[in-house]
């Protein structure tokens, strides 16, 4: 039996066969039944095309209006890179660095390690460094929160209304749209799959 079917389980770690699976089918530890792995034919794909989705996405909500708020014959548009910049400019530069590295930060990180990853994969080539990203992939992720985010921009969007008009822009919706492709991206993105995907390409290449 090769080194390749014998399975850990990251959370008791037991020994376990490698089985194959039906297509949609999930393995679980028999000690603990933490799910091991599962069968997503096309996964990764949808990892990939989800994730070039979210990075155009992304440039939308981060470098287009968000909000117009027009109050007293006064208009004024803003982004969601101006929230940082004003939490500086009130004397909160160490909010300003947690909302900067939660939304801009580490979500653009875990789209560009996503596709750095699975773009060249795709073409049946190893990305240099492969391991490195993968790490960053799983580093990344508990400090991405658009979500808690998009939850309070629309509390604060809420509460002006009363003082204000505020009218949505084209980056509110892209936002929406950013946090479901970031969540299916990573959702389709199977750590089994990337590395049975490696030991194809490099086997491919001749390297193993």
């Amino acid at each position: 039996m090769g080194f390749n079917e014998i399975l850990v389980c990251d959370q008791c770690d037991l020994l376990l066969d490698e089985i194959p699976l039906e297509p949609g089918g999930k393995a679980a530890c028999s000690r603990c039944g933490n799910i091991l792995y599962r069968n997503k034919p096309n996964g990764l794909r949808l990892s990939l095309m989800f994730s070039l989705t979210g990075a155009a996405l992304f440039l939308v909500s981060n470098f287009f209006p968000i909000v117009t708020i027009d109050s007293n014959g006064l208009s004024n548009s803003t982004t969601l890179l101006d929230a940082p910049y004003r939490l500086v400019h009130d004397g909160i530069p160490s909010i300003a660095a947690l909302v900067f590295a939660t939304t801009f930060l580490m979500p653009a990180l875990e789209i560009a390690a996503l596709i750095y990853l699975l773009f060249p994969l795709s073409l049946g080539r190893l990305p240099p460094g492969f391991s490195y990203a993968f790490r960053l992939v799983h580093f990344v992720k508990p400090w991405s929160m658009i979500e808690v985010f998009m939850l309070g921009l629309l509390v604060t969007i809420t509460k002006l209304n009363a003082f204000a008009s505020v009218v949505p822009d084209i980056a509110l919706g892209s936002f929406v749209l950013l946090m479901f492709t970031v969540t299916a991206a990573a959702a389709n993105f199977d750590p089994h799959s990337f590395w049975k995907q490696i030991e194809i390409v490099k086997a491919s290449q001749g390297k193993i």
